[in-house]
């Protein structure tokens, strides 16, 4: 249906943990995350940050009090477990009102509704009822998640934070910040440390190989791995992209689109991503990627 699309669990994982100077939760405008299903069900655990999508006697879907959809930049509704947009489900008839009185942009079905995302993020769960802006300046966000349960990006505190190591099983660390991190202290099988200025003259080229290397050990024994730096805005960034390179013989604009898309305000340095476009050179045999556009 026009104005309404499926998003997948780590599209809204990713939603929930997109960190400007506060997490992005902390504008009003910013998300809007409905619970379409029961009373009875929202009460004992839902999403975090999610409210309740309001019914009338009879059980049909009312629009929000006081909701404003016309100023929200994304809005997200649930139920147990919509599949598809091809049957009448709760997620699906709540995002069609939405939609027709007052969305400018796509509503959102979240894809497997709260049954897979709260089995794939039990950790964002919560029986909170009373969320506020101001309040959600002090939720501490996790790092943004690039490949489902195997490969993480973030910030230094997301690589120095132990419950986050825990709560996504993380088994070995890129650590890209001149500082040694806390939680794996000796460079080893579970940790690489890249220890670079974030300047375009920096070599960050000569840290693709073995990057990838460790990423893909730790992968072929499907552990985690969490690539950080100081801002998680640019030296773990290009490692990722060097990565998703080599993984999918991506073009570098592939690559930087897609952890675009995951994470918007990266911003890797001029010289990181020349030496991205030689990296691509040596992957695919040629510069496919205009490193001259705008968007780079």
């Amino acid at each position: 249906m026009e104005g309404v699309r499926l998003l997948t669990p780590t599209q809204l994982y990713n939603l929930l943990n997109a960190n400007g100077l506060y997490p992005m939760l902390s504008d009003p405008n910013y998300l809007l995350l409905l619970d379409a299903r029961s009373r009875a069900s929202y009460d004992e655990s839902h999403i975090l940050t999610a409210k309740k999508a309001p019914t009338d006697e009879s059980g049909r879907f009312m629009l929000p009090y006081d909701s404003e959809l016309e100023c929200k930049l994304n809005i997200v509704v649930y139920d147990s477990n919509t599949r598809n947009l091809k049957e009448e489900t709760q997620a699906f008839d709540c995002a069609k009102l939405l939609w027709k009185f007052g969305s400018r942009f796509e509503v959102k079905v979240l894809e497997g509704g709260y049954e897979d995302f709260s089995a794939l993020y039990p950790y964002l769960r919560t029986q909170d009822v009373i969320f506020m802006p101001r309040g959600n300046r002090r939720i501490e966000t996790y790092p943004i998640e690039i490949i489902p349960s195997l490969l993480y990006l973030g910030n230094w505190r997301h690589g120095n934070t132990p419950y986050i190591q825990k709560d996504l099983k993380i088994k070995g660390h890129i650590n890209c910040q001149l500082e040694p991190g806390s939680f794996f202290k000796e460079e080893g099988k579970n940790l690489l440390h890249i220890a670079i200025e974030d300047n375009i003259d920096s070599d960050i080229y000569s840290k693709f190989q073995p990057s990838c290397e460790f990423i893909e050990e730790k992968m072929s024994r499907d552990q985690a791995v969490l690539v950080f730096s100081h801002m998680g805005l640019s030296t773990s960034v290009t490692i990722v992209i060097a990565y998703l390179m080599r993984l999918y013989t991506w073009s570098l604009a592939e690559a930087y689109t897609y952890v675009q898309m995951c994470k918007p305000d990266i911003r890797p340095n001029r010289g990181f991503i020349r030496e991205l476009s030689q990296w691509e050179e040596g992957i695919l045999g040629e510069k496919e990627t205009d490193i001259s556009d705008p968007n780079f």
